[in-house]
């Protein structure tokens, strides 16, 4: 695993789309573009999981002082269900230890019943919901699962 450049923009935002192309049942849009990567990347990295066929997967990670904040983590759709999103976050949470972080944090949005499965048994519990900030509208009602790891 490695650190994204700025380079990798383009490629990551196809992945996170390809990725979050399941949400189209709430949402009638692509996730993100390469000029949202760039900005999220002045605030934070990127870490990308790649093998001799490219890009297989990619999370956002960002220090908020004892606390990390993770995000995006998107798998290509075909290396789903084979550890590669587990392995991810291990690296990330190493990465806020590593950091002096005290907590892992993340948000998901309330109708990815999956996630918030996938995540509890990962160690996240939830901690609160917020609004969907979304400014394109939703097909449907949603809002926000925020959840927390500690260490």
């Amino acid at each position: 695993m490695q650190i994204a450049k700025e380079s990798d923009a383009d490629a990551i935002a196809r992945l996170v789309n390809a990725a979050f192309s399941v949400e189209r049942f709430f949402i009638a849009r692509d996730r993100t573009n390469p000029g949202e990567i760039r900005a999220l990347m002045q605030k934070g990295k990127f870490l990308l999981a790649e093998d001799a066929l490219g890009l297989v997967g990619c999370v956002y990670m960002e220090l908020r002082g004892e606390r990390g904040y993770l995000g995006m983590l998107s798998i290509d759709p075909s290396r789903q269900r084979m550890g590669v999103g587990r392995q991810m976050i291990a690296a990330v949470e190493k990465y806020f230890r590593d950091a002096g972080c005290k907590f892992s944090d993340l948000k998901i949005v309330s109708v990815r019943a999956e996630l918030h499965d996938l995540y509890h048994r990962w160690g996240y519990a939830d901690t609160g919901t917020a609004v969907y900030d979304d400014p394109e509208p939703t097909k449907i009602p949603v809002h926000f699962i925020a959840m927390s790891k500690p260490f």
